[in-house]
């Protein structure tokens, strides 16, 4: 009993001086990381929240506390609000299945190393290392009307091709085209990587009872395939929300405001009519749509996922 109020009397004798330089050395390392994080993650964020209650104007200067004006006016005063809302889940709806799809599919087909296979997996893949702006360029000569190649080629087997760029109708079936075919080749590297690693003999065990190619596919490259899909499936969602190159670049938002999504809405407020409050309360709007979707398909995959099990 005196042995054990003896040692309460005295406080925990410090870390050793190799332990503290150990910590140290610990937060050195990760502080590079978690500064940048605040400098320009965390606290450009927060400031783009803060200027969704004022009105700013770059060209004069101005700054003025307007509350939730901005916001009352976006969901109430700007239907083109509304309509580069609507055009971004377009695109975002015509995108993903598209992507997903196509890419799993394609990693199926080029799972076998073959030397076939190899070069068309450099093939798929060399759209992704291409720079944005050049893919751009390219495919703007190729959709350009009866000059360009695609029409050319369409015109070959008898079918009239539209100005597609210039079309309300076909302008944004363009931008989802070749936004595809730009970022394909990662996620069939992904699926790959994925499909390579499943398990051979629940495959052979499959076989020998009877199991035919398609309920294979379905019950069992499905299933295990669900955690790929789903990181897939979220990375695609946020870069289709993020979109703004291919706008700028093909269709400048038009024709008609047809392919105005809201990541060129922010810029064309921003950067065209100087009203950063107003494309700050854009931004946020965003924000909150991203988080919102990627918990939700997260849930919607993990839901999936023990619905399988």
């Amino acid at each position: 009993m005196a042995n054990a109020i003896f040692l309460s009397a005295h406080p925990k004798r410090p870390r050793s001086r190799r332990a503290r330089q150990e910590a140290l050395f610990g937060y050195l390392c990760v502080s590079p990381q978690l500064i940048g994080f605040l400098v320009f993650v965390l606290v450009p964020l927060v400031m783009v929240f803060v200027y969704s209650f004022q009105e700013r104007n770059l060209l004069m200067g101005t700054t003025t506390f307007v509350g939730f004006a901005n916001y009352k006016k976006m969901f109430t005063q700007d239907p083109l609000f509304y309509k580069t809302l609507g055009n971004t889940l377009v695109f975002t709806l015509g995108l993903v299945p598209l992507n997903v799809a196509a890419s799993l599919l394609l990693a199926l087909a080029l799972k076998a190393e073959t030397r076939a296979n190899v070069v068309f997996r450099t093939i798929f893949f060399a759209p992704v290392v291409t720079s944005a702006v050049a893919w751009a360029i390219v495919w703007k000569f190729l959709l350009q009307g009866e000059q360009g190649i695609v029409n050319h080629v369409l015109a070959i087997f008898g079918i009239a091709g539209p100005n597609w760029l210039q079309d309300p109708t076909w302008a944004m079936v363009a931008l989802i085209v070749t936004r595809v075919i730009k970022n394909l080749g990662m996620n069939i590297i992904i699926y790959l990587a994925a499909v390579t690693n499943l398990p051979g003999e629940l495959y052979e065990a499959a076989r020998i009872d009877g199991a035919s190619p398609w309920q294979c596919f379905r019950k069992l490259t499905l299933p295990l395939l669900m955690p790929t899909t789903l990181m897939i499936s979220i990375l695609t969602v946020i870069g289709s929300l993020k979109i703004f190159d291919h706008v700028m670049l093909l269709t400048n938002g038009g024709p008609s405001n047809s392919t105005m999504v809201l990541v060129y809405y922010i810029y064309y407020q921003g950067f065209k009519f100087f009203e950063t409050g107003y494309a700050s309360a854009l931004a946020s709007v965003l924000f909150v749509l991203v988080l919102a979707l990627t918990i939700g398909q997260w849930r919607i995959g993990k839901r999936l996922s023990y619905q399988e099990e």
